[in-house]
């Protein structure tokens, strides 16, 4: 072969090749305007992004981020001391506030106690205080009741004399009440030494033994306290009963 024939070979392979590579692209000029198209709107649609996959033997891991390894270096000796000497002030300063809190309890307690024995002893005081003065009441409703029982009006001007002084007595008794005093009425009722004040023994059928017969002076009390005993006269058996209660008591035994 020729070289002429060498050159128009390779003239007529180049322009093959050049064919070739046109029709390639009016394809691809082709599949844009249909894709244009299909799309509904104007302009050059860009290929999608090829999907490359990518096999690898095994199992994938996805790494994570590790976090930042801790500062481990040991404190100093001078900083060691410190926490301790903080450690061992925050130890005292807890013992000292459980103290404290001790303290205050028992002074809140003895406070409390006080206030309370004050108040009893103010209250004491006061109801001793208002008993002495209304004993010293009491004799001149004793001088009242006395003239209440012995006086006997004969005429109009006594009667009005004794009207008038009965008037001042009931104000007295009324205003004694108000107070919270009362009077006791003892006869009748058993013997009580709390309350009563014998000065005489009567033998008598009457009353059981024991029991009060009669009233010499009248007892008051204020409240639950008494002001004046009730002086008083207590039964007692008669004397033959007496001597055959003691027939009937045996003799001690001899030695």
């Amino acid at each position: 072969m020729t070289e002429e024939q060498k050159q128009q070979e390779k003239t007529q392979t180049e322009w093959a090749a050049e064919n070739s590579g046109g029709a390639s692209n009016s394809a691809d000029d082709a599949s844009e305007a249909v894709a244009s198209d299909e799309w509904g709107h104007q302009g050059k649609v860009q290929d999608a992004p090829r999907e490359v996959r990518v096999e690898e033997s095994g199992t994938t891991e996805t790494a994570e981020p590790t976090a930042a390894a801790p500062d481990t270096q040991e404190a100093s000796p001078e900083e060691y001391m410190a926490m301790e000497a903080l450690v061992q002030a925050n130890q005292a300063f807890s013992i000292q506030l459980e103290e404290l809190k001790s303290q205050y309890a028992r002074l809140a307690a003895d406070f409390d106690n006080f206030r309370k024995r004050t108040q009893k002893e103010k209250l004491e005081l006061e109801a001793q205080a208002k008993c002495a003065t209304i004993r010293e009441l009491l004799s001149v409703v004793d001088n009242f009741e006395r003239a209440k029982e012995q006086i006997k009006p004969q005429n109009d001007g006594e009667m009005n004399l004794h009207k008038s002084y009965l008037s001042v007595y009931k104000q007295m008794v009324e205003s004694l009440k108000r107070i919270g005093v009362s009077a006791m009425y003892p006869k009748g009722e058993e013997f009580d030494p709390n309350f009563h004040e014998a000065v005489m023994r009567e033998p008598t059928r009457e009353y059981a033994e024991g029991i009060v017969t009669d009233e010499f002076r009248r007892g008051y009390m204020l409240g639950d306290r008494v002001l004046r005993h009730a002086l008083v006269k207590v039964a007692a058996a008669p004397e033959d009963e007496e001597e055959a209660i003691a027939s009937e008591t045996p003799d001690s035994p001899q030695e």
